[in-house]
């Protein structure tokens, strides 16, 4: 009995030790006062973690223009540990997943925060006052969490993010070039215009084989051939779904059949799952669906504050009609991000160089710390830095793309000579 009763008192005492251990960023969070709505997360992962509030300045040229919460998620392993900035490109919800892992914290066992962006979910403010919705005042955010944060994590800071998330982790590095010591950016694009016009020739010239890329331009055509059929399917889909378009429905189909191309490259798809022509209607409808689904083009959209940063500074893709001219209704796609992806009140927004310009002069002028990643296949990888930045005289700035590779490119699936010098460099600067 005696023996029950020391067992019975000794693991009471272990799990008071672990309480309190499990609690030691609880802890110190909860003092700082730029925080609040703290709450515990379950983690397989990490530690601790957790997801709170961060206030921050919705204008950081002009305080009187108030502040806003912007969620964080934080993942902890150790105040010794180096900590890896995420630099979300739109919501983090998907950090909050209890097996919730990143590429370079797992590499280095690192400590993890995820900044969700502002104006997306919850890091949107009370009034959305678009005019504050701007590249400079993003990564004020960022450098504003760096600050704070860094009172706590005292080793050394990666910023990364992936595809628009890559942009913003770029374009904060040029804003604060000193904030952090390494930046690894995945498959993101610095676009040049809203309708940027390198997409279209890297799908017409460069990407996959000629015999890949005329397999495709022979399905757009097999979607075109079919519309009649296929628009009858489509009808009845989206009005099951309610979906609500700023165009017609026939012209959103001919917008799907574009959109298709880029899609298949952008995350790898095999030209294999293109069905046989002596597939029945429904069999096309529902490819075309799963490859783009209708809801991409409609209204109200969750992504719409992306397409607000498009038309203003970050820019984007445009469409070729080339391939299915012949059978489509559309004359031009000119300006289609600001027809069918913005509402009216946004439509006379003026695009702006400015950042674009900023961060290219940046990245030529000067040798950061900086890891670029890219997928051969990809279109983002047009409009990215691959083609222009020239590292041959940079002793630590480096572009890797991956052969064949899509969006999905990252360091754990480089080939094994370009992921052990990627690793190199990291291990280096992480010394």
């Amino acid at each position: 009995m005696k023996k029950i009763l020391i067992v019975q008192i000794l693991i009471f005492v272990c799990l008071g030790l672990y309480a309190q251990e499990t609690n030691e960023l609880g802890n110190v969070l909860s003092q700082i006062s730029e925080i609040s709505d703290i709450q515990k997360l379950t983690s397989s992962a990490y530690k601790e973690k957790y997801v709170l509030k961060f206030s921050q300045q919705l204008d950081w040229k002009n305080a009187q223009n108030g502040n806003f919460l912007q969620r964080i998620v934080v993942c902890f392993r150790g105040f010794d540990r180096p900590t890896v900035l995420v630099t979300e490109g739109y919501s983090a919800s998907y950090a909050l997943r209890p097996n919730y892992r990143e590429e370079l914290s797992e590499m280095y066992n690192a400590n993890l925060v995820v900044v969700e962006h502002r104006f997306f979910e919850e890091s949107a403010p009370k009034n959305l006052d678009w005019k504050f919705m701007t590249v400079s005042n993003s990564a004020s955010d960022l450098h504003h969490v760096r600050e704070v944060f860094g009172k706590i994590f005292k080793n050394k800071w990666i910023s990364t993010g992936i595809s628009k998330g890559g942009s913003t982790c770029t374009y904060y590095r040029a804003f604060f070039p000193k904030d952090v010591d390494i930046t690894v950016a995945y498959v993101a694009p610095i676009s040049r215009n809203v309708e940027d016009g390198r997409h279209e020739k890297f799908l017409q010239k460069k990407v996959g084989t000629k015999e890949e890329r005329e397999k495709i331009w022979d399905c757009q055509r097999e979607f075109m051939k079919r519309k009649p059929q296929l628009m009858k399917l489509l009808d009845v889909y989206v009005k099951e779904q309610n979906y609500k378009f700023y165009l017609p429905l026939t012209e959103i189909f001919d917008y799907m059949v574009l959109e298709y191309e880029f899609s298949l490259w952008q995350w790898g798809t095999s030209i294999k799952t293109i069905p046989s022509k002596g597939e029945s209607d429904k069999v096309w409808f529902d490819y075309l669906v799963e490859m783009v689904g209708p809801d991409y083009f409609a209204y109200p959209s969750e992504y719409l504050p992306f397409f607000y940063q498009a038309i203003r500074e970050l820019g984007y893709y445009g469409y070729s009609l080339k391939n299915i001219k012949k059978f489509s209704s559309l004359k031009t796609t000119k300006d289609y991000v600001k027809k069918i992806m913005v509402s009216e009140d946004m439509r006379g927004v003026e695009f702006d160089k400015t950042v674009c310009k900023f961060t290219e002069k940046f990245l030529k002028q000067n040798d950061p710390t900086l890891i670029f990643i890219y997928g051969e296949n990809d279109p983002w990888t047009a409009s990215g830095v691959a083609n222009w930045l020239n590292c041959k005289k940079k002793h630590n700035m480096e572009v890797f793309v991956q052969p064949r590779g899509s969006h999905l490119s990252r360091i754990a699936n480089m080939p094994n000579n370009m992921k052990e010098q990627i690793t190199s460099k990291l291990d280096n600067w992480l010394k």
